[in-house]
């Protein structure tokens, strides 16, 4: 049974005057920064497999010492371990840069333009289309959890 407010939340209802094409605009916009948020955690992990390489070359060395081959173990030592990835950076130094100059700048611009445009609402685009693609009455499908009435959320 739903409650008599059986649709989006007030957070993720459109604002008045808000456009068809002003929520399709702010859609692509979010879209875009989600994809930078996978960038990110692409670089992320480019940054603690590189790091986590580099610190097993330690094993890599003293297992060629054991085994004698002395020059081979300075040659790595010299030639790879704590090496640069790119010219004067470390992994964490482009993830640094990365944040700065472009995450951080592009998360404050769609933020900015959220508030502007739709009083800072996110996932509009979203949430519209979550009410077209569900089906009325269905468990399953409600609005937000509190239109169970009083009922717990169904476990998956």
């Amino acid at each position: 049974m739903t409650t008599e407010h059986d649709g989006p939340d007030d957070q993720h209802r459109r604002p008045a005057g808000v456009t068809d094409l002003t929520v399709e605009a702010l859609g692509a916009l979010s879209k875009a920064l989600e994809t930078t948020e996978r960038a990110r955690g692409a670089l992320y992990e480019f940054h603690q497999l590189t790091g986590t390489a580099d610190l097993q070359l330690d094993d890599a060395v003293r297992l060629l010492r054991e085994a004698g081959h002395h020059d081979d173990a300075d040659r790595v030592e010299r030639e790879v371990l704590g090496r640069n990835v790119i010219p004067g950076h470390w992994t964490f130094q482009i993830v640094e840069e990365y944040n700065a100059s472009y995450y951080r700048p592009f998360r404050t611009i769609e933020e900015s333009i959220r508030h502007a445009l739709a009083d800072g609402r996110d996932h509009l685009y979203e949430a519209e289309m979550k009410e077209t693609r569900r089906t009325r009455n269905h468990p399953d499908h409600t609005a937000t959890a509190s239109s169970l009435d009083g009922e717990e959320p169904r476990a998956r």
